[in-house]
């Protein structure tokens, strides 16, 4: 106890120096916390779908436009109410006798007012008119809003099978790289002859090609669903890597009877028909006379006249012939217009369930048993090739197979949003 005291008393103790803090080291440390911020605040920022879709509710321009264009059509309803203004007319002049009439000069002044009359056969066509036209911008909105949302899900898929296709293909390098050193170690052993390593540097540049070619493809789906939402989305933005999973649509009959009761594009050209009905029917009524209230003051040095009556414009030589024809011929198309669009619309509803029934049986098969049964037989080339049972060639070969039926799945999980995304367009529920 006594020799250990004594060689604890002989130890030398070593004293931890800290470090001066000179003008150097706090500059190095501010860099390095400022180059730490930068790096946090420049980490991309991941955004779903609806985190997206309201972005591009708050600042698209586009939308806003078709919000303005709406705003407009009020208006016209508040103008073909308005009652017409008053005219009001003065005039001034002076009186002269004749060299033989003893009458004293003096000035003339006459002043009228002329109210016109709207007419309950020209007011009510005009203000209907413009009311279907608020109802045609309304509904014109909606279906401008519906095609954006569509066009927002599609780019926003697109954007997610970049990605994944981009992670796919870091996969085949990483195992091209793997295959590529073994290969190149066995060459410079003398297991493997030189042609070896020149198939496996083709495979390899293919491999680092299709990669190079997939980081572009999934910056260009992202400019464009950027250029869609707003400049103000951020350009190191994310999407999550989240599988395609929909609920089952509602059944074709319910979805055929609710898209030709409140499709936007539907209800737009209804409006628009019922406005050009009300059109004709202003024509036509233009013909009957228009009336309107009168009243005169005559004022002179002598005498004061009053006057009041009524004024009418009598409809002899135009009979509204060419614009009655115009309002007949807008009306026809517009039925025409309106036949076409509910086929059309019944059979595009029709096509992307069939389209969506496709892609769902193709995403079960593939992830069911095609794409796990490709990569079993991969991993079991890898390790036969590994124990030198297998050729370069034979997992290649595997290779090849497992990228085909992956590749497949990812198409089919896009076709299958688009066609969800078509049907949510088509069906056009409001928000």
């Amino acid at each position: 106890m006594n020799d250990n005291a004594s060689a604890l008393s002989h130890t030398p103790i070593e004293v931890t120096r800290l470090p001066r803090l000179t003008t150097k080291t706090i500059a190095i440390a501010l860099l390095s916390l400022a180059a730490a911020s930068c790096t946090w605040a420049q980490t991309a920022q991941k955004l779903s779908l609806p985190e997206l879709e309201e972005m591009m509710f708050i600042q698209s321009p586009a939308l806003r436009g078709a919000a303005s264009a709406t705003a407009a059509a009020a208006a016209a309803v508040d103008t073909a109410r308005t009652v017409p203004n008053p005219q009001i007319e003065v005039m001034n002049g002076t009186r002269k006798p004749r060299v033989d009439m003893q009458q004293p000069n003096g000035n003339l002044k006459t002043i009228s007012i002329t109210q016109d009359l709207d007419m309950p056969w020209h007011r009510f066509p005009r203000v209907d008119g413009a009311i279907a036209g608020y109802n045609a911008a309304q509904a014109d909105e909606r279906a401008f809003t519906s095609d954006m949302l569509a066009q927002l899900r599609l780019r926003y898929y697109d954007l997610v099978r970049r990605v994944a296709e981009n992670r796919a293909v870091k996969e085949d390098v990483l195992l091209m790289e793997g295959i590529h050193k073994r290969i190149t170690l066995q060459v410079q052993t003398g297991e493997k002859s030189k042609f070896e390593l020149v198939k496996a540097n083709a495979e390899l540049l293919n491999a680092q090609k299709m990669h190079e070619s997939s980081v572009l493809r999934v910056h260009q789906a992202r400019g464009a669903l950027r250029a869609l939402v707003g400049i103000q989305l951020p350009e190191n933005f994310e999407v999550p890597e989240q599988p395609h999973v929909f609920s089952p649509p509602t059944p074709l009959v319910e979805v055929r009877d609710e898209v030709m009761k409140n499709n936007p594009e539907l209800q737009r050209t209804r409006a628009q028909r019922q406005q050009f009905d009300r059109k004709l029917s202003e024509e036509k009524a233009l013909r009957f006379p228009k009336f309107a209230l009168r009243a005169d003051q005559d004022l002179d040095p002598e005498w004061r006249s009053k006057r009041v009556g009524i004024a009418m414009s009598m409809p002899i030589w135009d009979w509204r012939g060419g614009p009655v024809g115009e309002a007949v011929a807008k009306l026809s198309q517009s039925d025409n217009e309106l036949a076409y669009q509910e086929q059309s619309l019944v059979q595009s509803l029709e096509a992307s369930y069939q389209q969506y029934d496709i892609a769902n049986a193709q995403v079960i098969a593939l992830e069911g048993g095609i794409v796990r049964h490709a990569a079993d037989a991969l991993r079991i080339a890898e390790v036969a090739y590994k124990a030198g049972e297998k050729n370069f060639l034979d997992v290649m070969d595997a290779q090849r197979v497992y990228r085909a039926a992956r590749n497949e799945l990812i198409g089919a999980q896009f076709e299958l949003a688009s066609a969800w995304a078509e049907i949510e367009r088509i069906r056009a529920i409001k928000r």
